[in-house]
């Protein structure tokens, strides 16, 4: 993604690009090759400012004088989600939090995530920062502490995580880090066996829904033959009284 401003001899691209790992493209060849400027060396000094944040999406902004051909390369923390799912080494959120979730964090991970995030939000305390992160939490699906975030969001408004969040502790024991992987475990279960539920549901109303088709069908084919049979039956009886006439006619006529 990119957005350019121009503001005198000033150039000010937006980029969003992958931390570490920003690639030669036309769109910013098209941007700079025209004012001289090495794109080269813009990607490599990119690449290095972000690269603390390998595999995350990070918001950059390259500032171009383009009198001077000088640059500045300023980088934004990466959107909330995007360092959870770093975080926790998720692929993706949840496509429902409703009805499913994706990992599970523990304290020290949101704290982690809320200490990056701070300085580019309006929370005033990282208390609020937390509570900020354990939104999103929601809205991708990763529970915390084995808790739904919203319950969380309660806990630390009413102090029960001052101690973590004034330490800043952003390490969980191996014991807790062992608990939290063994609950979510268990929920992912519960999650698999439902999905496999509603798959075989889902095959079974196909199949019958396939099966009455194909009886309908059928009796589509039949139903002429049955009404060419009953136009048959019913002709008979027409035709039986006509032969009377005609057997009563040829007496007639012998006795002549």
């Amino acid at each position: 993604m990119e957005e350019t401003v121009r503001c005198l001899v000033k150039m000010i691209i937006k980029l969003l690009i992958d931390g570490g790992d920003m690639k030669p493209g036309p769109a910013i060849a098209q941007q700079l090759g025209p004012l001289g400027i090495n794109i080269g060396k813009v990607i490599s000094d990119i690449n290095t400012a972000t690269k603390e944040f390998k595999g995350v999406k990070v918001p950059v902004e390259l500032d171009v004088n383009e009198k001077t051909k000088n640059f500045v390369v300023k980088v934004s923390s990466p959107p909330t989600s995007e360092l959870l799912k770093k975080e926790l080494k998720l692929e993706k959120g949840t496509a429902d939090h409703k009805i499913s979730v994706v990992g599970g964090a523990s304290i020290e991970d949101i704290i982690k995530v809320a200490k990056i995030k701070h300085p580019n939000m309006l929370e005033k305390s990282l208390k609020n920062a937390v509570k900020s992160v354990l939104g999103t939490c929601k809205s991708i699906g990763i529970i915390v502490e084995n808790k739904d975030p919203n319950e969380l969001i309660k806990d630390v408004q009413e102090g029960k995580y001052d101690k973590e969040i004034d330490s800043c502790s952003t390490v969980a024991t191996t014991d807790k880090r062992d608990k939290i992987n063994e609950f979510y475990a268990k929920i992912k279960q519960e999650q698999d066996n439902k999905l496999k539920l509603a798959q075989k549901a889902a095959e079974e109303a196909e199949a019958k829904k396939t099966e009455e088709a194909k009886t309908a069908i059928q009796d589509a084919s039949k139903a002429p033959a049955t009404a060419k049979a009953g136009a048959t039956t019913a002709a008979a009886p027409a035709a039986a009284p006509a032969k009377k006439e005609e057997k009563k006619a040829e007496k007639k006529e012998k006795k002549k």
